[in-house]
C-alpha cells in the first residue's frame, strides 16, 4: 500500500504563483493605460461565511453562493478586481474605456488575465462573477477541501 501523502495546511495568503500572475496582470494592464485594483484576494473561511450571509441574514445583496471552504479565495487561488478611473474612482463598469482605444478596459484586463493562466468568473454558465479571476491548477474544490494543494513555485 503506497504511503499516504502529507497534506498541506490551509493557506493564509495568496498562492505565490497566483500572486505573481496578479502582479503581472496589474503591470501589463498599466502598459495599456488601465489601472487595475485588486479588491479581494485570499479570504479566510470565516470571512467567506460573513460574505455568504450578505443578502441572506445581513443587509445587502447576495454576492456569493459559496460558504467558507467553498471558494477558491479560501485557498489563495482567486482574486477579484475593479478598475480605477483617471479621477481616482474605483469602478466595476464593464463598458468603461478609459484608455479610449475602442475596447472596454474590462475586456482588455480579462484577455490579459486569461493569457496569464487565470480563469474568469464571467465565463461561468451560472452566477456569473465578472470581477473574479482564479487559477485552479486542475484541482476541484473537493480536492482542496480534502487537503490537496497546488504548486507554490514561481511562474517562468
Amino acid at each position: 500500500m503506497p504511503s499516504e501523502k502529507h497534506l498541506l495546511p490551509l493557506p493564509t495568503g495568496l498562492n505565490p504563483m497566483v500572486n505573481e500572475a496578479t502582479n503581472q496582470l496589474i503591470q501589463q494592464s498599466a502598459k495599456k493605460g488601465i489601472t487595475v485594483v485588486i479588491t479581494d484576494g485570499f479570504r479566510s473561511a470565516e470571512d467567506q461565511d460573513q460574505l455568504y450571509q450578505k443578502g441572506r441574514t445581513t443587509a445587502g445583496t447576495i454576492v456569493t453562493n459559496a460558504r467558507g471552504g467553498e471558494s477558491y479565495h479560501n485557498y489563495g487561488l482567486a482574486v477579484d478586481f475593479a478598475l480605477k478611473t483617471s479621477s481616482g474612482n474605483v469602478i466595476w463598469d464593464r463598458n468603461y474605456d478609459g484608455n479610449q482605444n475602442g475596447i472596454p478596459d474590462w475586456n482588455e484586463v480579462v484577455a490579459i488575465a486569461k493569457n496569464l493562466g487565470f480563469q474568469w468568473g464571467g465565463d461561468w454558465a451560472q452566477f456569473k462573477d465578472y470581477p473574479h479571476l482564479q487559477m485552479d491548477f486542475d484541482l476541484t474544490l473537493a480536492d482542496l477541501q480534502n487537503g490537496k494543494r497546488p504548486p507554490e513555485t514561481s511562474l517562468k
